[in-house]
């Protein structure tokens, strides 16, 4: 495995001197916003795109640094009844896939989206309960008319590209668990698999590790951010899972970003590392930083020194003890 981060964290930064502050921390990847949520700081689609010039010398930017980009990334909804969000999200995934067969990156990540509740909306709506029966209603018709339509088309793309799709499993979205994502590959194309962020499972209740089993064993899993996430008991017993409250209200939150050995423990993340593994995965492990308690730097910088201390980065030798 090799250790990467995802660069919107340095947004302020030129593309030359991002580069030159991840080589210097010692890390071998980048991921890289193109759009949606994230910014498209450090990459401009419309100009990579027009230009294999510009291209080659993007990439020599990156190699002379001794290192990849794993991936690009486009967090946005592209099936929101919020037609010029959708528009804008759809056109940048759209352009990202293009642009990562021709930098040959071999994944783009992404959200799954939600919809409205029906054709007329105006907001989307991500039912959470089955009962009262609407909300079970208005679930089923978002995956047959619009999630699945809309991935069998970006999946077929992304087939013809000879690029992967990495959906992050993240609350608000209609796939954010391991069943929803290996329910919507299965309907969709084999392209489609998780960008996995346990930071997104914690919250859920869901075990990290048992996740990368179940998706592993589908080789469902095209990218890894690292993330942590801390829960707070107390305050969960307040406000639930589910917490509204803004990010920054750290006292009564029920839970919270933080970095990498800040809301779990370094013998979680090396199971975590270990699970990667031995289930196949065996590429970019990604800080992203969203720590509300860190600047960015030392934030930053408690992820790197954490992970390198679990990360498996050479092949196992033989088993000489056996």
């Amino acid at each position: 495995m090799k250790l990467g981060v995802f660069t919107v964290l340095f947004s302020e930064k030129t593309f030359e001197d991002m580069l030159d502050h991840v080589q210097s921390a010692g890390l071998q990847a980048v991921e890289i916003g193109t759009g949606g949520y994230p910014g498209n700081a450090h990459c401009d689609l419309d100009e990579l795109l027009a230009s294999e010039d510009k291209r080659k010398d993007y990439l020599d930017q990156v190699h002379s640094r001794g290192l990849t980009i794993s991936a690009l990334s486009c967090h946005g909804n592209p099936i929101s009844p919020e037609i010029e969000f959708a528009k804008a999200s759809d056109d940048a995934l759209r352009k990202t896939i293009k642009l990562a067969n021709l930098l040959a990156v071999p994944v783009v990540n992404a959200f799954s989206g939600t919809p409205g509740d029906h054709e007329e909306a105006k907001y989307p709506n991500w039912p959470v309960t089955p009962w009262p029966t609407e909300y079970s209603d208005i679930l089923t018709w978002q995956w047959e008319e619009k999630l699945v339509p809309y991935w069998k088309e970006i999946g077929q793309l992304a087939e013809e590209s000879n690029v992967l799709i990495g959906l992050e499993l993240h609350g608000g979205f209609l796939v954010h668990t391991p069943h929803t994502m290996l329910k919507l590959r299965e309907l969709t194309s084999p392209a489609i698999g998780a960008n996995l962020d346990p930071s997104h499972l914690w919250w859920q209740g869901i075990d990290p590790v048992g996740a990368i089993k179940i998706l592993g064993k589908e080789n469902a899993i095209h990218h890894f951010h690292a993330k942590d996430t801390f829960i707070d008991q107390e305050n969960v017993n307040m406000y639930g899972l589910t917490d509204m409250q803004p990010y920054g209200n750290v006292q009564t939150r029920a839970w919270t970003f933080r970095s990498v050995g800040c809301g779990h423990s370094i013998q979680e993340w090396s199971d975590m590392m270990s699970a990667l593994r031995t289930y196949g995965y065996d590429y970019v492990v990604s800080i992203e930083h969203e720590d509300p308690l860190m600047s960015v730097d030392e934030g930053f910088s408690r992820a790197v020194t954490n992970l390198k201390s679990v990360l498996i980065e050479e092949q196992p030798t033989g088993m000489w003890w056996a």
